[in-house]
């Protein structure tokens, strides 16, 4: 029996939203484009959401613009994610020919939202800001403004007293890497648990948290940048209040209190392992900073089996590192552990999840696992 099926709509108007219609003429195969970042050519992430879906039938979708990406090897052994409900995501079929990426569905419901990785929603942030500011001993410590104007609240967790470490961790620089944001919600999560470890960690650092950098390109659906076209993780060096407003807030409140350690969370589109990158390549890089990154890395990998250090980025030689990176420019100037922190788009394929690859709940978990850590190597850092 031949079935005919409903028109199938397309709509990504919404907080995060990426996508560009080619052709829905069959409701079997949608033809679609990734947007382009504003003011700039990066593009890889999307988001949107289908209705009229047929339930029971398989709706393919193909990205047809998709080798023209920013990391185009990144395709393959990747699978999209999708929601029926935007709080449940998970993995569907997907292959990539070399030219498009290609996913489908046999949907159980008549709409659908698809995406490179679970979104972390802007009222999300907003809640999270909320919940955090009322903790006991957390406070909005300041609120810097990205180019169109939007909130970039630095939080505090800890007195500010004298003497103490100050330990920072911003996220999202790169506005597609939502699991940067998932990511610092766990850290949240565990201050406001309020566990042994976290009140032994407070009682000597204090915590000074961004969990967003860059609020304008993640409301766009960026990949890479903010409103300006800037990619704020080659801005540490030029930073200024009309391209790069967000890193120049964050650089005048690092120099304001001080830096004993620098965590930049963020999101790798081809690798599919967590991993760390550090300050190799930096003219101040000394054995101390080497054998804290070292002992870094081995407890976190003690604490969970979501960290591994076979696999990254190549080392850079020495004095040959990209000063405009904010793990490099940080370590830098404050002579302090400075690491940056991946996460992958696909999955840790050294502990694989066949459902959802990894997660914003999993990179929750790797944030509550890096307090973990802190509070094994806070006393080390001077």
């Amino acid at each position: 029996m031949t079935v005919t099926l409903s028109p199938v709509s397309i709509d990504c108007a919404f907080d995060a939203g990426n996508i560009l219609l080619v052709d829905a003429g069959n409701p079997s195969r949608i033809h679609l484009n990734i947007r382009p970042d504003t003011h700039s050519g990066h593009f890889q992430w999307f988001h949107f959401k289908a209705s009229g879906l047929t339930p029971g039938h398989t709706h393919a979708f193909s990205l047809d613009n998709a080798s023209q990406s920013s990391y185009s090897a990144a395709w393959e052994g990747y699978q999209a994610v999708a929601s029926y409900d935007q709080q449940n995501w998970f993995r569907v079929p997907t292959r990539y020919d070399g030219k498009a990426l290609h996913f489908s569905l046999e949907p159980r419901e008549t709409q659908a939202w698809f995406a490179y990785f679970e979104p972390y929603p802007r009222a999300r942030h907003n809640q999270l800001i909320e919940r955090a500011s009322a903790l006991p001993g957390v406070e909005l410590l300041a609120t810097g403004r990205s180019v169109e104007g939007r909130d970039i609240p630095l939080l505090r967790a800890g007195d500010g007293g004298a003497g103490k470490r100050k330990l920072w961790i911003i996220a999202q620089q790169h506005p597609g890497e939502h699991m940067a944001e998932w990511f610092m919600e766990g850290v949240i999560d565990r201050i406001q648990g309020n566990d042994a470890t976290v009140q032994a960690l407070l009682a000597v650092a204090d915590l000074y948290l961004i969990p967003n950098m860059n609020p304008d390109g993640a409301a766009a659906g960026h990949l890479r940048t903010n409103a300006r076209g800037k990619d704020l993780n080659r801005a540490w060096q030029d930073a200024n209040i009309e391209h790069t407003p967000e890193v120049l807030f964050a650089q005048q409140q690092m120099k304001l209190y001080g830096v004993d350690l620098f965590l930049d969370a963020h999101g790798d589109e081809e690798i599919p392992h967590v991993f760390t990158a550090g300050c190799e390549g930096n003219p101040g890089y000394t054995d101390r900073i080497a054998a804290l990154e070292e002992r870094f890395r081995s407890t976190l990998c003690s604490v969970t089996r979501d960290f591994q250090t076979t696999h990254g980025y190549p080392r850079s030689k020495p004095g040959q590192a990209n000063m405009t990176l904010a793990c490099n420019a940080v370590g830098q100037a404050h002579d302090c552990l400075s690491l940056t922190l991946e996460m992958p788009f696909k999955d840790h394929d050294d502990a694989p999840d066949a459902v959802t690859g990894w997660s914003g709940e999993r990179s929750k978990a790797l944030g509550s696992a890096v307090i973990d850590t802190l509070a094994k190597l806070v006393a080390a850092l001077r």
